[in-house]
């Protein structure tokens, strides 16, 4: 088992360090996503640049990223052991890391909420569901995707709690919305200066002028 454990981690990293938004940007957009706007290479930065489609597009293959290692290994594991969870959870986080600090991009990557939506689809549906919940409705009400981003990611270990999920997998999903919370760190400074820019139409607006605006986050 602790050979398929460690190459289930293995392959999580390396197929979570694919750079989907790159090659989504540069193939269907015409345009670097890692060299413009916030120089992310997720879903979000994908459909400013490179049109709400093609963000679409890598917002599923990034979740793809984490929500395959995930079910495939706790298929090869099996329920029947006890730290099921928890070492599913870890072959999640590799998953994670890789798309956050992709080996074939230097180590420069997204901040992992497609991804991680990926993971916890696998391991908890309802988790995910209340926290996409809570993401669509700060999103609508106030159109900040990286407010609704955060509160999704730091909610979530709070749900697998309540849901009965083993104490392994609440703490490495307490880590992972930490790391999560910590990569939006940018973004957690301009909404406290009350500059984040919002979404709302299809685009990004920029607080001052109320118009569209592609500036780098």
């Amino acid at each position: 088992m602790w050979t398929a454990f460690i190459c289930f981690v293995i392959a999580a990293y390396l197929l979570g360090s694919i750079p989907f938004g790159i090659m989504i940007g540069r193939s269907f957009g015409h345009v670097d996503v890692s060299k413009v706007g916030s120089g992310n290479i997720g879903a979000t930065n994908v459909a400013r640049e490179a049109g709400f489609k093609w963000g679409l597009v890598t917002l599923v293959v990034d979740a793809l990223k984490g929500f395959m290692p995930v079910a495939l290994a706790y298929h090869s594991i099996g329920p029947a052991v006890d730290t099921t969870e928890g070492l599913v959870g870890i072959v999640g986080m590799a998953a994670l890391l890789g798309h956050q600090f992709p080996i074939y991009n230097r180590f420069r990557g997204g901040k992992g909420i497609a991804t991680g939506l990926g993971v916890f689809l696998a391991l908890s549906p309802m988790a995910c569901l209340i926290s996409g919940t809570i993401f669509v409705v700060m999103v609508i009400l106030w159109g900040y995707v990286s407010l609704g981003s955060i509160l999704a990611a730091l909610g979530l270990p709070l749900w697998l709690l309540i849901l009965g999920h083993s104490k392994q997998l609440v703490l490495l999903s307490l880590v992972i919305a930490l790391l999560i919370t910590f990569l939006h760190r940018g973004n957690i400074h301009r909404l406290l200066q009350g500059n984040e820019r919002r979404w709302r139409n299809g685009g990004y607006l920029n607080r001052s002028t109320s118009r569209p605006n592609s500036s780098s986050e």
